[in-house]
Formats: C-alpha cells, structure tokens, sequence
C-alpha cells in the first residue's frame, strides 16, 4: 500500500488544512508513512507570509528530493497559490496544488500522479475561465502538473482537528473560518486564502462533540480572521456572530475548556471580553493583533484601528481578567517607520499589559501594496528594533511568571515528560497560556491543580495540589 506524507509550514489554518488533507489519502485508502523518507506520496503544505517561509518550502523541497528520490511531491498551499510557476519549475516537483483545489488534492494527486512523468505544466496564463486547468500541456499533452484558479471564486473551507504538536496529542485545534475580507497593506493572505468563509455551526458543534467523545478536555479555535466568523452565514438560519458561536459550544458541548485563537481588535466586543471572563470553561486568553502603536504607522498598513482604540481594548481585557494572558503580534520595519514611530509603539507595549509577544521584521510581499512604498526601512535597522521590541517581551513575560510563585493554578498536561536534576517532570499548559513543568510523571490529557514554586527556564516549576 502506498504511503504519504503531509508536512505543514506556518499558522494554524495551515495546519488544519493539513489534517483536512491527510483526511483526504486515509479515505482513500493510503496509510501515513511515519517520515517523508518513506512515502511515496509527500505533500508540502505551505506558507507564503514571508520571504523566510517561502525559503523554508523550497528548502523542504530539495531535502524531500535528496531524502526520497523516488517520491512524488505535491506542493500546495498558500504559496503555491501565490506562485505557482515559480515552484512548478523547481527540480522535483510533480504536482502544485493551489488552496483554489486543495479540498481535491488527494483526488487530483492520486489520479494524475501516474500520468505526470513528462515535462508539460500549465502556465496561470493557460487556465480556462471556468478556473480549471487547461486540459493540455504546453506539448499538447493532457498531463497537468498545476492546479491553480481564482482563488475568490471558491467557497470550499477544509475542517479537520489538528493537534499542536506530534507529542502533545491533548489540545486539538479546530478550524472554524478561513480567508480574510479586510486589505491590510503588507499582507499577501487574502490574495492566497479568498473571501471570509465561516464553518457552518451545526458542522462546528458536531466536530467538537466528536472530540470530547474521543477523551479530549481542551480544544482550540481559530481561523485566519476567527472574529468575522458568521458574517457570511444566513442569518435566517442562524445567528452569525462569533459570540453567538462561543454560547453555542458552551451550550451544546460538554467541552471542558474553550480556547480562542487571534481574534482581531475591533472583534474584542465588551460582550466577548465578558463572555470569556465570566465563563470557567473558557481559557482566560486573549491574542490581539497589534501590529504598530504608530497612528501613522496603522494608517499606512491600512489597519482599522488606531492606537488610543487598542489600549482601550487591552485595558479592558485586564480589567475583567486579572491573569489573563495577553499576547500581541507586532510588526518592526514597516516602510517608512521613523525613531519616533517606533519609539510609539515601543512605549506603547511597555505601557499595555502583555504577557508575550510575537515579533516579526516586516517582509515586503510581491503584489502588496507596501512592498512598492518607499523608504524602504534598512534590514539592520528592522532587525534591531526587533531586537529591542523582542527584549521589552521577554521581560514582560518574566515578570508576569513571577507573580505566581506562590499561587495555585490549574494547568493541562501534555504528552511529554523529560528529566532535570530535580527529577522527573511532566509538561503542562495552564490555562493562561503559561508553559509549566509539573513534579513528578503524569497521565496526559488532565486538567490538575498545581502550587507554583518558582520560573526555571522559562516555565514554571509545579507540584500537584490533593495528590
């Protein structure tokens, strides 16, 4: 029986397209080999939000070539969506599959696979105005090796659970929405990803049910803008708000504990922050884009905030939740950037609540509109003040894990165990985001009580309180 292999890059709608996929080759018969050395079928699901990811999936590529010569690589993804023809002429390549197709990739892959030993590929110039390749090759063959269309023409969202990490195994994540409606300037994912497309609720309640009946105690929802989920639902069905989703899990799941991925500024509505405050079985985080606390800065990038609006929503958040974890994506180097712009958003993540940080230097994105802005900031002058916003984090972190030394919490333990001079220690996760190191070996996938004893590398240091 042949075997494949799916290996994802990026965010975690790309990871859940990933377990959508391999859905797809179990259906049909194909077992997961356990490396890409051992397929013989590999996909390579990929991201395209930078340079350094582009890079990483073209790496992936001649690594899979030099590993399993004999493979068949499929590449697919955002950026395959973004550049086919780009990838289609890397040596190795069998098969690009566009998010356009991905919901038919094993199909496609294993019916065309056989046949696609020539040379011939269909140029983005050569597809037809039904979005399907042209049935022939350049050489007049009917081999195709890309599959690529409009991407705003489909309508398709991939929903599979897919878990953090291949030894966790206790905290699945769910795709509830995919596709983006807003036009930030930097950002290539609405070119590569389509409309706003909302999971249909019954689908997400059934998903979840399926998960709690299968042992798991936490789950995890996202999507690439999680907050606009609904807004293209029927509203005479149901009601599409996201608030209305998280009432629905609550109501219609006995899922012990909710956890929401990013969800924008302008969707924290004061009746989400108390919902989740307010609710044990909700985590008690809250990830909120950033990107600059430069007025100017959000101006350009196109965001549809301002900075006075997002203290505002950050500050309510810490009001209702005192421990929360609050965490932020932020953005270094955007073009035109000046000292005091940077120095707007560095007073401003000093002054705001976070609990962590995510950092990246900007990265022009052919097609946006700020790859052609000028004064293009220099890469070392990017990267320092990387450094510098990446520093601020971690002392913010540090001092936010401190303050619980001493105080009991509650935390899910995962699938690892690894040893330390004090002995044995169980990883677990509380439910404020904070990664702890429990005394002692531990059954996964158990929500337990903890006293934290000290920070250790990162972590806090725990011993299980009533055995």
């Amino acid at each position: 029986m042949p075997g494949y292999y799916v290996e994802n890059f990026g965010c975690r709608a790309t990871q859940a397209d990933g377990a959508a996929l391999e859905r797809q080759f179990e259906e049909r018969g194909l077992a997961r080999a356990s490396a890409p050395a051992l397929a013989s079928v590999v996909v390579l699901n990929t991201c395209t939000v930078t340079a350094a990811a582009d890079q990483d999936a073209r790496a992936a590529i001649r690594r899979v070539r030099r590993q399993n010569p004999e493979a068949q690589i499929v590449v697919t993804g955002c950026y395959a969506q973004r550049a086919p023809e780009e990838i289609a002429a890397l040596p190795g390549v069998s098969l690009v599959v566009g998010n356009s197709h991905k919901h038919q990739l094993a199909e496609i892959a294993l019916d065309r696979l056989d046949s696609a030993k020539a040379n011939a590929f269909v140029p983005l110039h050569a597809l037809e105005s039904t979005g399907q390749p042209s049935p022939h090759g350049e050489d007049g063959s009917d081999q195709r090796r890309t599959f690529v269309s409009d991407i705003f023409a489909h309508t398709e969202l991939l929903a599979a659970s897919v878990f953090d990490a291949a030894n966790e195994r206790t905290r699945p994540n769910l795709k509830v929405q995919d596709g983006c409606d807003n036009r930030c300037s930097f950002c290539v994912i609405p070119y590569v990803r389509g409309q706003s497309r909302s999971l249909e609720l019954d689908e997400i309640i059934r998903e979840v049910n399926t998960l709690v009946d299968s042992g798991y105690r936490e789950v995890v929802i996202s999507g690439i803008n999680l907050g606009r989920w609904g807004r293209d639902l029927d509203a005479s069905v149901q009601n599409p708000s996201f608030e209305a989703l998280i009432r629905a899990i609550l109501a219609q799941t006995t899922l012990e504990k909710l956890r929401i991925s990013s969800v924008e500024p302008m969707d924290w509505s004061d009746e989400l922050i108390a919902l989740v405050a307010s609710s044990p079985r909700i985590a008690k985080h809250a990830h909120v884009p950033m990107q600059s606390g430069s007025d100017a800065v959000l101006r350009r990038m196109h965001r549809k905030y301002r900075p006075w609006h997002y203290r505002e929503k950050i500050e309510k958040i810490r009001a209702t939740m005192p421990d929360a974890a609050i965490g932020a994506d932020v953005m270094a180097g955007f073009p035109g950037e000046t000292d005091a712009e940077f120095e707007d958003t560095r007073r401003l993540i000093d002054e705001l609540p976070f609990t962590y940080l995510h950092v990246f230097t900007f990265s022009a994105r052919p097609g946006t509109p700020a790859a052609v802005m000028p004064n293009q900031v220099p890469v070392q002058v990017a990267r320092e003040r990387n450094r510098v916003l990446r520093e601020l984090a971690a002392e913010k972190k540090l001092a936010f894990m401190r303050g619980f030394v001493g105080s009991k919490v509650e935390a899910i333990t995962l699938n690892v165990v690894s040893s330390h001079a004090g002995g044995e220690f169980t990883e677990a996760l509380t439910d404020n985001y904070l990664k702890l190191r429990l005394h002692g070996r531990h059954e996964a996938n158990r929500w337990l009580p903890a006293r934290v004893e000290d920070v250790a590398s990162g972590a806090l240091v725990a011993t299980t309180l009533g055995g």
